[in-house]
């Protein structure tokens, strides 16, 4: 084969969320690669029958799904029907979450799955496993769901746990936390995040894979990175213990050679990021 026959064709690549916290670092990902990035939000919806290239799904509720029930489900299951069944496209990469894992006997890419539709959070992980059907429905080897853990980096204004505790930390210099020093949770740094996205979007195996760090962090190890920063981090006494099952990653740990950088390796850094945002 010559080296021209052996090139590969760089597609357009379709950020759907991509002035989010992931889907934007995901644009800048690819830009940096000098590849055609076009992003979508709701004010540029694609016309009909267009040809998006090689599509990535980051559009979801966060923090946020509780208070706003009917969006989560449009965004999370609407919007990504009429992706799939309007638009032509190379590959689709849908972003869901290890959150689905709750109450399941493991975290295994393939376990069986339990949801409660009277328990009130298990909107967010019914709508997230809706729309990883519809992907799965197609019988696509191109079409593939990635499963995120609690992802953090500075430059998050979403309102999840981490973020909330690190904006606070690096604004006031002491924290508060309302979960017990055993609660405990997979984090993942968004840079990491995207490194095995955009393998698993170029050309992943499977079908679904678990994009987390594999490794659960407590919230007593959290406070004693920040107090390290000089951060004065006190538990609410009597906090619950709010813990979630230890992630498989054994899946892209074998396929991908990504290594995700350690909780006490990155916050640091993360945290002077932050204080420098709210300096600017």
């Amino acid at each position: 084969m010559s080296a021209k026959q052996g090139k590969r064709v760089l597609t357009q690549i379709t950020i759907f969320g991509g002035k989010g916290f992931v889907g934007g670092r995901l644009v800048a990902h690819y830009q940096r690669l000098g590849r055609d990035v076009r992003v979508i939000t709701r004010d540029n919806w694609p016309k009909d029958g267009e040809a998006l290239g090689e599509v990535i799904y980051a559009i979801g509720m966060t923090a946020s799904f509780r208070r706003y029930p009917l969006q989560t489900a449009q965004t999370q299951v609407v919007h990504l029907h009429e992706v799939l069944s309007r638009y032509t496209y190379a590959s689709l990469l849908y972003l869901s979450s290890t959150r689905v894992y709750r109450d399941a006997p493991s975290t295994r890419e393939d376990t069986a799955l339990l949801l409660r539709p009277t328990r009130p959070d298990d909107v967010y992980n019914a709508t997230k496993l809706a729309g990883e059907a519809l992907c799965a429905a197609l019988d696509n080897p191109k079409v593939r769901v990635a499963r995120l853990a609690n992802v953090y980096g500075a430059s998050d204004h979403s309102e999840l746990f981490l973020t909330d505790v690190m904006r606070e930390a690096a604004s006031t210099g002491k924290v508060l936390l309302r979960s017990a020093p055993q609660s405990a949770k997979d984090y993942i740094h968004v840079d990491d995040a995207v490194a095995l996205l955009a393998a698993i979007s170029e050309g992943g195996a499977h079908g679904f894979y678990n994009v987390a760090s594999g490794i659960n962090a407590t919230n007593g190890e959290l406070a004693e990175i920040l107090r390290g920063l000089g951060v004065d981090v006190r538990f609410l006494p009597d906090a619950p213990d709010i813990s979630f099952p230890l992630i498989d990653t054994s899946r892209a740990r074998g396929e991908f050679s990504i290594v995700p950088k350690s909780l006490p390796m990155a916050l640091p850094h993360v945290y002077r990021d932050i204080q420098k945002e709210l300096e600017a």
